[in-house]
């Protein structure tokens, strides 16, 4: 601040001894050399010192142009007194300097004949120009650097000047148009107004057309003689009536409608035009709706070619087969009294739907107890008893077929079901009993607990789900977190890092194989949720479908921190082996993302091979509706998994049974080889991608582990001081209040929080709450960065 002070009194003293100068230069010349003879006398108003400033500056230096130093160090020295960021000033002092050299050069053609215009600098850089370029290549070069600055600094261009001309065109004829109303069209002689003052005739009131007007030329009788006596304005107000062309407003035209009685009279107005002063309105009708696939406007989605063609499908029914099962169910059931019906058989891809209506007075109960006697009588495993099947007034028998058939990846999604699916994220998982393709939404799950022995199918159900997004959504409209503990399930997704997964900053792999990274992945999801939760209460919208389309619609202004909301799909493979290694640390921020994240995007999809209940708390069971169960080896695990039964009666190799409430449905999961996938993901990869994989937001756990806060000053942000002094300002430590102030990004206004915290002026990352701010006012902060100066 008192350097401020020094800088704008130093200013004064400029502009004093520079004006000073130019009154009694001449007379102070010799006293310049003479400068510590105190008899020598001087009439520069700042004495001997102001003599020798004016002499050094314009004399010896820029001429005329070292007036610009009065302004440069007045500005500088006001903003270090009023505590304003002085690199703000970079521009002014860039742009004046150059202005400095470009007029003392300019200035140096007349350094014969006014030497204090150009000073010595001015005369020898113009000598030195002329010198190799001559005369008018000097005279070039100047008119091009003042073309330069004209343009780059005060913003003249061509299109400027013409519209300033146009302006000044229209504003002429809109002054004419106010002397001479209904001008328009139409060229008059202005003598033809003229009236001679001496005459006191009346003058008759002109006669009025629907355009224009007509003049009673015998009442205006001019004369060119006295054409200087004439007063125009009285005359053109009593000879002329003005009829505006276009009246601002127009009466509604009133429609009559005629009756019977001509007494009785019915009259109609005409609806008004409604202006239509609606910003984002006129944004879509001009650039139309935000389109958030146009960066990679020329992606192509994978072809159905790419997904191996098997000969041996199709389901085969086998009559003979159907028809012994069917006598030995009833022959078994008829064994213990009870007596059937009816019973239809449907045949599926793995398994046979065989559904019976018991006779009157039979006890559904009975025929349930029956499940290990018909599984006996008919030498098969997994027999499964739906007693009764939801919505029939039927019990159902399911009974694994001696040859099942294999439902391939291409069956399902080329079928009609899946893509005209109207989903937000679709899922093809398989077919069920009734060879159906059955398809859900992960949206409206909204997360996924997917639990099976091993061997059973859960990676090749991991993949068909993966298979299913690649096939439907742009890598604009999902992304994927995934989470591999075996280390070569998922590894193939990297060839599409950076057109589908996201990864924290500064990692190298997308896919995270390291459980302690896991843990930082999964608290910067809970950022990544805080913060898309801050722009649905800033759009006053409910969830990410009401806001993405609010932003297509362009009703969001992206300087407010505003962005297309991607999903976030979360894929954790082997989720036992995280609860054994991190505990707590993985559960916390698991359940906070399935109790909240939903309205915002972010999916849950789990799979553990352990479905214990020390491994699917209820903490996460509550908060996961949507369940798949592959075989597992015990009822107990099944009751784990579905609340009920019935997983342990699977027959393995991708029968599952899946669950969103209370209804199970029996699905053959499609079966996608990774070869399949290595050629989706390679026909992806190969096509032009973003810079870089999704960003989620940098977290720093307790230990400050995940990111390297040891920055260097050199490196930091180029608005560091600036987030400084709001942080400072507001107390508040948070890269949201950055993003709205600075009008950053979320990645760059979270580096530059680290990058505060590294500094130690604000505190570390405390989950949900603002961080603390270490410094109570800007003049401590003043404080801070000099200190930190000097120590540098």
């Amino acid at each position: 601040m008192l350097f401020g002070f020094v800088l704008v009194l130093l200013s004064i003293a400029f502009l004093v001894s520079f004006i000073s100068f130019f009154l009694h230069g001449q007379a102070d010349q010799s006293a310049v050399n003479s400068l510590t003879d105190r008899d020598e006398p001087v009439q520069n108003w700042l004495g001997k010192f102001g003599a020798y400033l004016a002499d050094l500056f314009i004399y010896r230096g820029f001429g005329i142009a070292s007036f610009l130093f009065v302004k440069l160090f007045f500005l500088s020295g006001a903003f270090l007194v009023l505590d304003l960021p002085v690199k703000k000033l970079k521009n002014t002092w860039f742009w004046d300097l150059f202005a400095l050299i470009v007029l003392s050069i300019l200035f140096g053609f007349f350094a014969y004949t006014l030497p204090e215009l150009g000073g010595t600098i001015g005369f020898e850089m113009n000598l030195f120009l002329q010198d190799y370029i001559g005369k008018t290549g000097t005279a070039l070069v100047l008119i091009f650097s003042i073309i330069i600055y004209l343009i780059f600094k005060i913003k003249i261009s061509p299109d400027a000047i013409k519209s300033f001309f146009e302006k000044k065109h229209k504003d002429i004829k809109e002054d004419l148009s106010t002397i001479i109303p209904n001008a328009k069209g139409t060229d008059y002689n202005l003598e033809e107004f003229a009236v001679n003052d001496t005459e006191e005739e009346p003058i008759e009131e002109p006669s009025l057309k629907t355009s224009q007007f007509e003049i009673n030329k015998e009442a205006l009788k001019p004369t060119i003689e006295n054409a200087s006596e004439i007063n125009l304005e009285p005359t053109i107000k009593m000879a002329v009536t003005p009829t505006p062309d276009e009246p601002i407003y127009k009466e509604p035209v009133k429609q009559i409608i005629e009756t019977n009685d001509e007494a009785f009279v019915i009259e109609k107005a005409e609806e008004e035009d409604v202006m239509d002063e609606n910003l984002a309105a006129k944004l879509v009708a001009d650039f139309g709706l935000f389109d958030p696939t146009l960066e990679l406007s020329n992606y192509k989605f994978p072809t159905i070619d790419l997904l191996k063609e098997y000969t041996s499908v199709g389901i085969t029914i086998n009559q003979e087969e159907l028809e012994e099962n069917k006598n030995r169910i009833v022959e078994t059931l008829r064994n213990y009294k009870i007596d059937i019906a009816q019973i239809k058989a449907t045949v599926g891809p793995s398994v046979t739907l065989y559904e019976i209506v018991p006779e009157a007075g039979i006890r559904i109960s009975k025929i349930k107890s029956l499940e290990d006697d018909i599984a006996l009588s008919l030498s098969a495993l997994g027999i499964r008893i739906i007693a009764p099947i939801p919505g029939k007034g039927t019990i159902g028998i399911e009974v694994p077929n001696k040859n099942p058939t294999m439902v391939p990846m291409k069956s399902v999604i080329s079928s009609a079901k899946f893509q005209e699916a109207e989903m937000e994220l679709p899922i093809a998982l398989g077919k069920t009993i009734s060879n159906e393709t059955f398809v859900v939404d992960l949206a409206k799950m909204p997360h996924l607990l997917m639990a099976g022995a091993t061997g059973q199918g859960k990676s090749v159900g991991l993949n068909a789900v993966l298979t299913s997004l690649l096939y439907k959504k742009h890598p604009a409209e999902v992304k994927f977190v995934l989470v591999d503990p075996k280390k070569v399930e998922l590894t193939l997704f990297n060839k599409i890092e950076r057109h589908y997964l996201a990864k924290l900053p500064d990692t190298e792999d997308a896919i995270i194989t390291d459980n302690n990274k896991v843990i930082n992945t999964l608290n910067s999801l809970c950022l990544e949720m805080d913060n898309r939760y801050s722009l649905l209460k800033d759009a006053m919208v409910r969830n990410i479908k009401e806001y993405n389309e609010k932003f297509k619609a362009r009703k969001l202004n992206p300087e407010n921190g505003h962005r297309f909301l991607p999903y976030i799909v979360l894929v954790v493979d082997e989720f036992a082996d995280l609860i054994m290694t991190a505990g707590k640390e993985v559960e916390t921020p698991i359940a906070r993302l399935a109790q909240l994240a939903r309205a915002i995007g972010i999916h849950l999809i789990i799979a553990t091979q352990r479905p214990s209940v020390n491994v699917i708390t209820g903490m996460i069971k509550a908060n996961f509706p949507a369940r798949i169960a592959f075989r597992v080896t015990s009822k107990i695990d099944s009751r784990t998994i579905l609340d009920s039964g019935g997983a342990d009666q699977l027959i393995g190799r991708g029968d599952l049974l899946f669950s969103n409430g209370n209804d199970l449905v029996r699905v053959q999961c499609a079966f996608v080889d990774t070869p399949e996938v290595e050629k989706i993901v390679d026909y992806i990869g190969s096509q032009k991608a973003y810079a870089s994989a999704y960003l989620l937001p940098e977290y720093v756990g307790e230990d400050g582990s995940s990111v390297n806060l040891e920055f260097d000053i050199s490196e930091r942000d180029s608005m560091f001081r600036e987030a400084a002094e709001i942080i400072v300002t507001a107390q508040q430590g948070s890269a949201s209040l950055l993003q709205r102030k600075l009008k950053l990004g979320y990645n760059r206004a979270g580096r530059l929080i680290d990058q505060l915290e590294a500094a130690g002026i604000v505190g570390p990352f405390e989950g949900s709450k603002a961080r603390s701010v270490n410094i109570p006012d800007l003049t401590s902060l003043d404080q801070f960065f000099s200190n930190e100066q000097n120590n540098h």
